[in-house]
C-alpha cells in the first residue's frame, strides 16, 4: 500500500490503521534465500499433510524453485509448548534455514479467551521463537492459528463464535511477536474466517471451511492455510506470461518457451506450472469449490495470456481440451488461464507430484514422530558411550537417505510440460 506524503501530517490516523494493515498485508520480501530449507511446524493441521504439500509443490512447480527442501514437522496435539520442548532435537535432522509456524488451536485450550491463556500462549511462543534463533532459522514465517468452523465446531467448553475470537486474541499475540522480531507474519485465521463466511453465503451453511470436526479442514480449508503462508513467505504469484500474435510470432516468459505454431496457434513447453485444482466445484474435500470466495488464483496464480493484432470482437481460446470465448478487450489486457479454465494440460502432472509429496511427506512423520524425537532421551548414551552414538548417528543416517530417496522421487515428477494454446477469431 502507498501512501501519499500529505497523510504523514496524520500520524495518530496511520498509528491507528498499523495494526490493521500489517495484519492483513504480509511481508512483501521473499523469505527463501537461495538453497532454502523450509521447515513446515505446526500441530494435527500440519500433520495432515495438505497445506503443506500445497506449499512444497508450489515453490517446487509453481515457482520453480528445485534449489528448495521442505519437511514437514506436524505433530498431532501439539501446542508452542510442545513444539519448544522437542525444537533443538527434531529440526536439526533437517537444519532448516526457514521455518513456518502454525500454532494456537490447541493452545486455546477449546474455551473463551482468558489473560492466562494469552501469557501462557505468548510466553511459549516466545520459546519457540527463541529455539529457531539457537539452531540459526534467519527467515521465519510467524502463522496465526486458522479458524473452527461456525457450524461444526461443537466442543462443551466454548461455541464457535467464543473460539474464534480466542483464536484472534492468539493472532495477535503471533502478529505483535513477529513485528517485534522482524519476522514475517501469515494471517491464517483472518483468511480463513472471510472467506468461510462467503462460502457458506454462497454454498450454504453446510459446507464445511474447517472440517466436519470443525477443526481440521478439509482441501478447501487447507488451500487457505496455503494461500497465506505462501504470501508470507514473499512470492510473487506470477506464473508467468504467454503472447499470441495473430500476425507475428508468440513468445513468452517466465519458465515458458515457444517451440512453433502459427495462425493463431502456440506450441509451449512449460518448466513452470500452474497451480491446479480438482474438478468439484462444491464439496469441501475440493480445492476448486472455495475458488470463487478468494483470491488464491489473483494472488498466487497468475499464467497470463495476451493476444495481439485480434481484428475481431472477441476470440475462442482453446487450451488443453477445453475452449471459451473472450472480448478483444479482455485477451488485449490478458486473462488468467489457471482462473478461467477448470481443465489444464497441466493437471495430470500436478496430481502425479502432489501424489509423490504425499509418499514424501507421509514418511517425515513417523521418521520424526517414531524415532528422531526420542533420540533426546538418550542423551547421556550418546554423550558417553561412542558406540551407542555411533549406532544412533547409523540410524539417522538411514532414515535420511530413505526422505532423500523419496525426495528425488518427487523431483522426478518436475518435468516440463508441453501444451497447446490456440486463438481463434470469432466474427
Amino acid at each position: 500500500m502507498k501512501l501519499n506524503l500529505r497523510f504523514l501530517a496524520l500520524p495518530l490516523v496511520l498509528a491507528a490503521l498499523a495494526p490493521v494493515l500489517s495484519a492483513r498485508e504480509p511481508a512483501a520480501v521473499s523469505q527463501l534465500p537461495p538453497n532454502a530449507r523450509v521447515a513446515i511446524i505446526g500441530d494435527s493441521i500440519t500433520e495432515q499433510k495438505q497445506y503443506s504439500r500445497y506449499i512444497e509443490a508450489y515453490l517446487l512447480a509453481c515457482l520453480g524453485r528445485q534449489d528448495i527442501k521442505v519437511f514437514q514437522f506436524g505433530w498431532s496435539g501439539e501446542t508452542a509448548g510442545g513444539f519448544a520442548q522437542r525444537a533443538i532435537n527434531d529440526l536439526a535432522v533437517f537444519n532448516p534455514t526457514v521455518a513456518t509456524l502454525c500454532y494456537g488451536m490447541n493452545d486455546g485450550r477449546y474455551v473463551p479467551f482468558a489473560d492466562t491463556i494469552g501469557a501462557d500462549y505468548e510466553k511459549n511462543m516466545r520459546l519457540v521463537l527463541a529455539r529457531l534463533q539457537e539452531l540459526g532459522v534467519k527467515n521465519v514465517v510467524v502463522g496465526s492459528p486458522g479458524a473452527v468452523d461456525t457450524k461444526f465446531f461443537a466442543r462443551p467448553g466454548a461455541t464457535p463464535a467464543q473460539y474464534n475470537d480466542n483464536l484472534a486474541h492468539l493472532r495477535d499475540i503471533d502478529q505483535k511477536l513477529a513485528l517485534e522480531a522482524k519476522y514475517a507474519f501469515a494471517n491464517v485465521h483472518d483468511n480463513m474466517v472471510s472467506v468461510m463466511a462467503k462460502a457458506k453465503a454462497g454454498l450454504g451453511d453446510d459446507y464445511d471451511v474447517c472440517g466436519r470436526d470443525g477443526v481440521h479442514p478439509n482441501a478447501n480449508g487447507q488451500l487457505l492455510m496455503a494461500q497465506s503462508f505462501l504470501k508470507g513467505l514473499g512470492v510473487s504469484g506470477d506464473i508467468g506470461e504467454i503472447t499470441v500474435d495473430l500476425k507475428g510470432a508468440g513468445s513468452a516468459i517466465g519458465g515458458h518457451k515457444v517451440l512453433g505454431g502459427k495462425d493463431g496457434t502456440v506450441e509451449l513447453e512449460s518448466a513452470t506450472w500452474p497451480f491446479c485444482f480438482d474438478g468439484n466445484p462444491v464439496g469441501s474435500g475440493s480445492t476448486r469449490s472455495i475458488l470463487p470466495y478468494t483470491s488464491f488464483n489473483q494472488d498466487l496464480n497468475r499464467l497470463i495470456l495476451k493476444v495481439k493484432n485480434l481484428d475481431a470482437p472477441k476470440a475462442k481460446v482453446t487450451w488443453g481440451t477445453e475452449s471459451k470465448e473472450f472480448t478483444k478487450e479482455q485477451l488485449t489486457a490478458g486473462i488468467n488461464l489457471p482462473a478461467e479454465f477448470a481443465k489444464t494440460p497441466f493437471d495430470a502432472a500436478f496430481q502425479g507430484l502432489l501424489s509423490a509429496l504425499g509418499a514424501k511427506q507421509g514418511y517425515e512423520t513417523p521418521m520424526i514422530k517414531g524415532l528422531i524425537t526420542n533420540f533426546r532421551n538418550f542423551a547421556e548414551d550418546i554423550k558417553n558411550d561412542a558406540e551407542f552414538a555411533a549406532a544412533i548417528s547409523t540410524l539417522k543416517q538411514k532414515m535420511l537417505a530413505k526422505q532423500e530417496k523419496l525426495d528425488a522421487q518427487v523431483r522426478s515428477k518436475l518435468v516440463p510440460v508441453k501444451h497447446t494454446l490456440k486463438v481463434e477469431p470469432v466474427l
